[in-house]
């Protein structure tokens, strides 16, 4: 095993590639937005929705308004529901013992958006959806079709991503190796990912790389392949260095796990030896990057801002041992069961295929319904907001 240990510049090879051009398309159950952006950053969504023709979920919170959100797709004539998320109970999604965990190592982080997806998926389940998309409020689609192409091929694949053709996905360290001028690769995210009803199953852990934790199944990685193209807004990674500090934990054990599984290995072989070797390789790189970049022709202040990023990063990396390495894995996949058996739980106590409104009303979600001008119901347009 002694090649797996080390961090790999591409897992590329872990994908089925496919033109959307030549896919089959299929049919959407609905898209869902983690929005916690002012309304305007759902342009694309609304475009995405509309020109698809199917209907949106707004999980709302932060500088995002539900009322507003949903409005603004009504207005586009787009079919949403939007929900102000930082107003639910907590409970809606299980307690894991992940969270528990980093917790107590300080190592947790403030983000809400493992929450507002796991939401979508109970939601999807109770609503008897069977293909969705989430997208991130802040991707651009240059072919909306390339979502039903998508969905098309969630009949062979659980999920399937797509390719990303603007800012690279990328945690600070992994942008700073490319800025470097070093090799770096990216993979499929969250932010543009088909999901079919089989993949249910899995869910978003609280840490960075959560959508690379829900690829997996526990053991090894769900098939999953790649199609379209998506384009990232672009941002600045080296803004504030607590960035990269946040991200460490979350990135060592990504790129740790797929980097056995480019060797055809699985999580079992994730064991304290592995990390014992893995760690510190990982550290050199990021110790290497940081000379490339002192050495390079990088503008003065911005090779100062990926430093001081860097050095955080190593600050945090220092802190992980591989016995927490190994925890975090053992705690993660009793989640997975945890989750499943919370699906298992809900499905039997609500067989029948409920429609969206009836999902909100089994998770105790409340929202009023009032006739429109046109006597169909619709929610009420408070907090929580839906427009036929």
């Amino acid at each position: 095993m002694t090649g797996s240990v080390r961090q790999h510049q591409s897992h590329e090879n872990l994908l089925t590639h496919f033109d959307a051009r030549r896919v089959v398309q299929g049919a959407l159950d609905a898209i869902i937005v983690p929005n916690g952006r002012p309304t305007p950053y759902l342009k694309h969504a609304i475009g995405a929705a509309r020109e698809c023709d199917v209907p949106l979920l707004l999980l709302c919170s932060r500088r995002a308004d539900a009322s507003t959100a949903a409005l603004a797709a009504k207005r586009a004539g787009v079919r949403a529901l939007a929900l102000d998320t930082d107003m639910l109970p907590a409970k809606l999604v299980p307690s894991f013992e992940t969270d528990r965990l980093l917790r107590a190592d300080r190592f947790s982080r403030r983000n809400d958006t493992s929450f507002k997806r796991n939401l979508g998926l109970l939601l999807a389940t109770l609503a008897g959806w069977e293909r969705i998309v989430f997208l991130d409020d802040d991707i651009l689609l240059p072919r909306p079709e390339d979502l039903v192409a998508a969905a098309g091929l969630l009949d062979d694949y659980p999920v399937v991503g797509l390719a990303n053709a603007g800012m690279p996905d990328n945690s600070v360290v992994c942008h700073a190796l490319r800025d470097a001028g070093l090799k770096q690769d990216t993979f499929i995210g969250g932010g543009a990912l088909a999901v079919g009803g089989t993949a249910f199953g899995s869910f978003f852990p609280n840490i960075y790389n959560e959508d690379w934790f829900f690829l997996l199944d526990g053991a090894s990685l769900r098939p999953s392949a790649v199609t379209g193209t998506a384009i990232q807004d672009p941002y600045d990674p080296y803004r504030d260095a607590r960035r990269a500090r946040s991200e460490e934990l979350g990135d060592t054990l990504a790129e740790g796990v797929f980097a056995l599984l480019d060797n055809g290995l699985k999580l079992a072989n994730a064991d304290h030896d592995y990390w014992r070797v893995f760690l510190p390789g990982r550290r050199h790189i990021i110790h290497d990057t940081i000379g490339k970049v002192q050495a390079s022709p990088i503008a003065s202040a911005q090779k100062a801002r990926m430093i001081a990023a860097l050095k955080a990063a190593i600050g945090r990396s220092l802190l992980i041992t591989p016995e927490l390495c190994v925890r975090y894995l053992r705690h993660w996949q009793n989640d997975c069961l945890r989750w499943r058996s919370h699906l298992r739980e809900l499905r039997r106590e609500h067989p029948a295929v409920c429609g969206i409104e009836g999902a909100l009303g089994t998770l105790d979600i409340a929202y009023s319904a009032q006739p429109g001008s046109d006597g169909r119901l619709r929610l009420g347009a408070g907090r929580r907001s839906f427009f036929d």
